[in-house]
C-alpha cells in the first residue's frame, strides 16, 4: 500500500485511532511500509519540537531585547534631564561669578575711598585726645597708637580697621557721661583723680591734704582747697560707696563769639 493510499484510508476511518487498527492489518501485509511511516511521523514531530524551541528562544531574546531597549530609553531620558539641570546650575554659577566680579570691583573702589576716610578719622581722634582734658593719658594714648599700628597692617581687613576706630570713638563718647576715679601723678605726688564726665577733672592727695583741678584755659593744674569736701564726696560716689548726688565742681566759663 502506498503512503497516499494509507493516508486516505486513515482519513476515511476517522483519525489515528482507526489508523492503528488499519495499520495493524496493513502491517501483516507490508511491515516495511509501516515502519517507514512511523519514522517519518516521529521525525516530523521532532522537527516540530525543535522549531517550537527555536520560536521560544527567539521570543525570549525578543523580550530581553525589548526590556533592554526600554532600559536604555529610560536611562537616556534620565541623562537628558540631568544634563538640562546641570546646564541650569552652570549658568547660575556663571551668573554668580559675574556678580562677584562686579562686587569685587565695587569693593576695590570703596576701599580706595574709605582708607583716606579712616586715616582722617584716626588723625582727628589723635588730635582730640591730645587737646582734651588730660584724664587717663596713657590708656588713651596707647589706644590711639594701637590704631595707628592696625592701619598699617595688611592682614587686617578694612572692615576691622573701621570697627576698631569706631569703637575708640564710642569709648571717648562714654567718657562724657560717666564719673570715674583712678590714681595717678600730679608732679611727684600720687593722687586720686575724680573725673566728672568731661566737665571737670579734679584731684586730691591720698592724705587729703591737697585738692585741686585742671584749668582748661591755662592748661595746668590749679590747687584749690575749697573743693576738698566736694572731691571727697565725689570720690565716694565714683567708688559706689554712696548714692549719686550733686557735686560742686569748677567749670570753665564759655567763651563768647566775636
Amino acid at each position: 500500500m502506498s503512503n497516499s493510499a494509507l493516508r486516505a484510508a486513515v482519513a476515511k476511518h476517522g483519525g489515528w485511532a482507526s489508523a492503528v487498527l488499519l495499520l495493524s492489518s496493513v502491517a501483516l501485509a507490508n511491515p516495511a511500509t509501516v515502519n517507514k511511516t512511523i519514522s517519518e511521523q516521529s521525525a516530523t514531530e521532532q522537527s516540530a519540537q525543535q522549531t517550537q524551541q527555536k520560536v521560544n528562544q527567539l521570543d525570549d531574546e525578543t523580550r530581553s531585547a525589548v526590556a533592554e531597549y526600554r532600559s536604555v530609553i529610560s536611562e537616556t531620558e534620565s541623562l537628558k534631564r540631568y544634563n538640562e539641570q546641570l546646564a541650569l546650575t552652570v549658568k547660575s554659577q556663571l551668573d554668580e561669578m559675574e556678580l562677584m566680579q562686579k562686587q569685587l570691583g565695587e569693593v576695590e573702589t570703596t576701599a580706595r575711598e574709605i582708607v583716606p576716610l579712616l586715616a582722617k578719622m584716626l588723625e582727628t581722634l589723635d588730635q582730640f585726645v591730645k587737646l582734651d582734658t588730660p584724664f587717663l593719658p596713657e590708656e588713651r594714648a596707647n589706644r590711639v597708637n594701637g590704631l595707628k599700628d592696625v592701619m598699617t597692617r595688611a592682614d587686617v581687613t578694612i572692615a576691622e580697621k573701621y570697627r576698631r576706630i569706631l569703637e575708640a570713638y564710642q569709648v571717648e563718647m562714654e567718657y562724657g557721661r560717666t564719673i570715674e576715679t583712678y590714681q595717678g601723678k600730679v608732679g611727684e605726688k600720687t593722687v586720686d583723680f575724680l573725673r566728672v564726665g568731661r566737665v571737670a577733672l579734679l584731684y586730691q592727695t591720698l592724705d587729703g591734704g591737697e585738692t585741686g583741678y585742671w584749668d582748661a584755659e591755662k592748661k595746668a593744674w590749679q590747687e584749690d582747697g575749697s573743693y576738698k569736701a566736694s572731691v571727697q564726696h565725689g570720690l565716694k560716689i565714683a567708688k559706689k560707696q554712696v548714692a549719686p548726688d550733686l557735686l560742686v565742681v569748677p567749670v570753665a566759663a564759655p567763651k563768647g563769639g566775636k
